[in-house]
């Protein structure tokens, strides 16, 4: 082969690689804007629910730290963390969930459908995030095997999953609910340690006793500067404050920002 065809043919697989790197990149940008996009949606949707998944966020990452995961775990459990309740934005389930008094046993059973809806609705970006679906399908297993919808069993469980499942109840039992008064971080830390080794990961839970790091639990503030206007067709819950949300961005904004600067 002559040196110009050499050099011709070179010069095209160079190229097409740097076409193929720039078509990937592009692909990576609109599936981060599409996660984006969806949490827009819940924040619009149901504003209670969009504090609250920020919130866990908040809580898992400082689990993750804690934990001294790598960067990349580090992303999942935040992805996992922000959508993990997804699929509760769902006509089937949306009154259920906001109404003010207890649940049925029926009502609770089409709760607990939630996880494969969320899972279901994250599926067309298994591609981009691998671990996102079947972590939201997972986030009420339980570590005894006792959760829902496998079944799974202790380390069956995804950890980012198990790091959730924590930050999660220490949510739920802290913040009000439309049906109940929060109990506060002493209750939470309470709950959480008597489900050691049912509901949660042993390890996990003495990771968060640790003084430090409960005290970061504790103390955890949200960011009251991320205030946002509601859009004018929100009809739910109008008293509910947006700014009690942590200002969580997603890594591929701050790269875009970066760029135009």
């Amino acid at each position: 082969m002559s040196r110009p065809l050499t050099a011709a043919l070179g010069a095209g697989l160079g190229a097409f690689a740097i076409y193929q790197r720039r078509e990937r990149q592009q692909a990576e940008r609109l599936a981060a804007a599409t996660l984006e996009t969806l949490l827009n949606a819940v924040d619009a949707n149901d504003p209670q629910t969009g504090a609250h998944v920020r919130r866990v966020a908040a809580y898992a990452l400082i689990l993750a730290d804690s934990l001294g995961v790598d960067e990349a775990t580090r992303r999942s459990i935040e992805r996992i963390a922000l959508f993990h309740d997804i699929g509760k934005i769902h006509e089937a389930l949306f009154d259920i969930i906001h109404e003010k008094s207890r649940l049925t046993p029926t009502e609770r059973r089409e709760i607990a459908t939630h996880p494969a809806r969320g899972a279901r609705v994250l599926a067309p970006l298994a591609p981009f995030y691998p671990e996102l679906p079947n972590g939201v399908l997972s986030h009420h297993e339980r570590w005894d095997g006792n959760g829902y919808p496998r079944g799974l069993r202790g380390t069956q469980i995804p950890l980012e999953t198990r790091i959730v499942t924590i930050a999660d109840t220490f949510d739920a039992v802290v913040h009000s609910r439309r049906y109940r008064e929060g109990a506060g971080a002493a209750k939470a830390g309470r709950v959480i340690a008597g489900g050691r080794g049912t509901q949660f990961d042993p390890s996990l839970v003495d990771l968060l006793m640790l003084p430090p790091v409960y005290e970061r639990f504790v103390n955890a503030k949200v960011n009251k500067t991320n205030r946002t206007r509601r859009p004018k067709f929100e009809r739910r819950d109008a008293s509910i404050d947006r700014a009690e949300a942590p200002d969580i961005r997603f890594r591929w904004r701050t790269n875009e920002l970066r760029a135009a600067r």
